[in-house]
């Protein structure tokens, strides 16, 4: 969200600033993620790296003047700006819902309800779904498509349980990211770097030419595992549409897409999408991977 807006804020002219805590996007792809700044910096949007406000004080004129700690260098740093919006996370309201008056656990650190597969949480007839859920994405689909399974099993007579793997998702960035499955460091954690192949490539959209827009952060990267068949790990993308573009290939992926199958999709020309059918390059080769034009 703090990006999302950021990225808007730059593109209507305003002066903007992010201010950041640790690393960008924490739970996605970091390679990815530092592209995503990278395009926005040199947009102009200014970084405030490992930094953590301690201080909001309203000047003469309604300006408001932040300190900050620069956990880097060691320092307490100030600035003034007419608008500070906190982007920092969601914090679950239950406190007042008195749940351990009934029973029903919550993690001490997070307030979020803890349940089971079937959404349960530990008292048997109390379900909970969604962001006040621990474990689960913050997500509305995610949600939604976890209640009206629920209200199946509970009056339909279905037993199918929500799959949270391969959960798509965007990051609305001026240069948007999408993301399925796992991350490169996800994968390698799992499975180890020997077991583990990345298929890269930088590419140009076509929509970036006579524009002449830069497009050195257009880049997708496809995880798999090494063994015969090459199943998709994860698929991410940075680029004009990340989101329509993930969408499509989210199905494949739910459905145990391989790379030896994904290379027989034809791709459709003249779209970002087409670049991912043609991913031929390792990290491991070393080689460059700097898609040309046709």
């Amino acid at each position: 969200v703090s990006l999302e807006c950021a990225g808007f804020l730059t593109g209507i002219g305003l002066d903007t600033t992010v201010m950041m805590r640790s690393i960008p996007l924490r739970g996605f792809d970091q390679q990815m993620s530092s592209l995503v700044t990278e395009h926005m910096e040199s947009y102009g949007t200014k970084f405030l790296k490992r930094c953590f406000p301690t201080k909001v004080e309203k000047l003469e004129g309604n300006r408001l003047q932040v300190t900050w700690k620069n956990t880097d260098l060691g320092t307490e740093e100030t600035d003034s700006f007419d608008t500070v919006m906190w982007a920092v996370g969601r914090a679950p309201d239950t406190e007042t819902l008195n749940l351990e008056t009934v029973g029903v656990k919550t993690n001490s650190e997070t307030g979020k309800i803890i349940v089971d597969a079937t959404e349960a949480t530990s008292v048997p007839h109390i379900y909970a779904i969604g962001d006040i859920t621990e474990g689960r994405p913050e997500l509305t689909p995610t949600a939604i498509a976890a209640g009206k399974l629920l209200a199946r099993r509970l009056f339909g007579q279905s037993s199918e349980l929500m799959d949270y793997d391969n959960v798509p998702t965007t990051v609305f960035t001026p240069l948007e990211y999408g993301c399925v499955g796992l991350s490169e460091e996800a994968a390698v954690q799992c499975y180890g770097s020997d077991n583990v192949e990345v298929y890269h490539a930088y590419y140009k959209p076509l929509e970036f030419t006579v524009a002449e827009r830069d497009a050195t952060q257009c880049y997708m990267k496809m995880v798999c595992l090494r063994e015969s068949d090459q199943r998709i790990l994860g698929l991410h993308f940075i680029g004009p549409n990340a989101g329509e573009v993930i969408q499509g290939f989210a199905l494949g992926i739910k459905c145990g897409a391989t790379y030896p199958q994904l290379m027989k999709t034809i791709g459709i020309h003249p779209t970002c999408a087409e670049e991912i059918t043609k991913l031929h390059i390792t990290k491991r080769s070393g080689l460059d991977a700097t898609v040309t034009g046709c």
